[in-house]
């Protein structure tokens, strides 16, 4: 499966416990990274300093549903 483009409910519901340029001290999960676009697109996909645990996530139907509002149920309910 492909990201579907302007979905980004991973660069909101994940956390992210390692510093990334911007957010000293990661991210909690259900905030939005300060690195998605207004397009629900990530500005440092493709950059060195994209955090490891956004590297390692793959979109999976499992995860990602039918469209982004399913995906964000999905990942909220995995955080808590």
């Amino acid at each position: 499966m492909d990201c579907r483009i302007g979905c980004g409910a991973c660069c909101i519901e994940l956390s992210i416990s390692s510093p990334i340029q911007g957010m000293p001290d990661g991210k909690p999960a259900g905030v939005r990274c300060i690195h998605l676009t207004n397009d629900s697109r990530c500005a440092i996909y493709n950059s060195a300093g994209r955090p490891q645990v956004c590297t390692d996530f793959k979109a999976e139907p499992e995860f990602c549903g039918k469209n982004r509002e399913e995906a964000l149920r999905i990942l909220k309910s995995l955080s808590g």
